[in-house]
């Protein structure tokens, strides 16, 4: 099994700007606020989380293969 990132790097649909953030690991976050441009991010639809939409990798249960936040 590999070893879960804990560290995922949100990017902004709306301004582009990508910042690194560290992920719950017992906890889903549905929102984010864009430090560059204030925009408020959602999970898209079907996703669980902010990171498993807009992050670099998807968070640590999704990495697990459990079900985020169920």
């Amino acid at each position: 099994m590999s070893a879960i990132i804990l560290e995922s790097t949100l990017t902004c649909p709306h301004c582009g700007f990508a910042k690194q953030e560290p992920m719950p690991t017992d906890a889903c976050q549905f929102y984010y606020e864009c430090p560059n441009c204030n925009s408020l991010l959602r999970p898209k639809p079907g996703d669980c989380c902010v990171f498993c939409s807009f992050g670099s990798v998807p968070c640590p249960p999704i990495q697990q293969q459990r079900s985020c936040c169920g």
